[in-house]
């Protein structure tokens, strides 16, 4: 089981095509998961398959799912949740309960089958807001932190808090 389940994880591909035009980014959902995962899981004999469990953990709601690969003997599973808000605007339950499955889903079939999140939308997804800028060396902006600092009206954390700091600038501005 395990030896079949190391070359599915070495042959899934589930490349991002959906695309969020709001946040202006790509992903992948648990349908595209399903759709790589199943001719490769027919191919080693294996069978896969998902459940939802609504559980509460200090007070809080959460869709745990599970995703689950077995050979008819053993078997693996892999956990994960998402927060459920029944009360999300514009959605009603069933859509709110929906949305956190589907996400809770995906991660659950990312993690069995180690797909890669790090460039996913969550990583890199700032939701409307700007990163921080880089703080330029003799910038306007570099020479307001230059007298901010030295007058006492600022401090490094303020400083960093609101730019992006490189190690050799911080050490000039020490």
């Amino acid at each position: 089981m395990i030896e079949a389940l190391v070359k599915i994880q070495n042959e899934i591909k589930a490349p991002k095509n959906q695309y969020n035009s709001f946040g202006k980014y790509k992903y992948r959902n648990a349908e595209d998961i399903f759709e790589a995962a199943k001719p490769i899981c027919f191919k080693y004999g294996v069978f896969l398959s998902i459940s939802d469990q609504v559980i509460e953990v200090a007070g809080e709601l959460f869709v745990e799912s599970t995703a689950t690969i077995t050979d008819g003997e053993k078997v693996i599973n892999v956990k994960a949740q998402a927060g459920l808000d029944l009360n999300r605007k514009g959605m009603d339950k069933a859509q709110a309960s929906g949305a956190s499955s589907s996400y809770a889903r995906k991660y659950a079939l990312g993690g069995l089958f180690l797909l890669d999140d790090t460039k996913d939308a969550d990583a890199t997804n700032t939701h409307g807001k700007s990163a921080k800028p880089a703080l330029v060396e003799n910038s306007e902006a570099y020479l307001k932190v230059v007298t901010a600092l030295k007058s006492g009206k600022a401090t490094m954390s303020q400083v960093e808090s609101k730019y992006s700091v490189s190690p050799e600038l911080k050490n000039k501005l020490k």
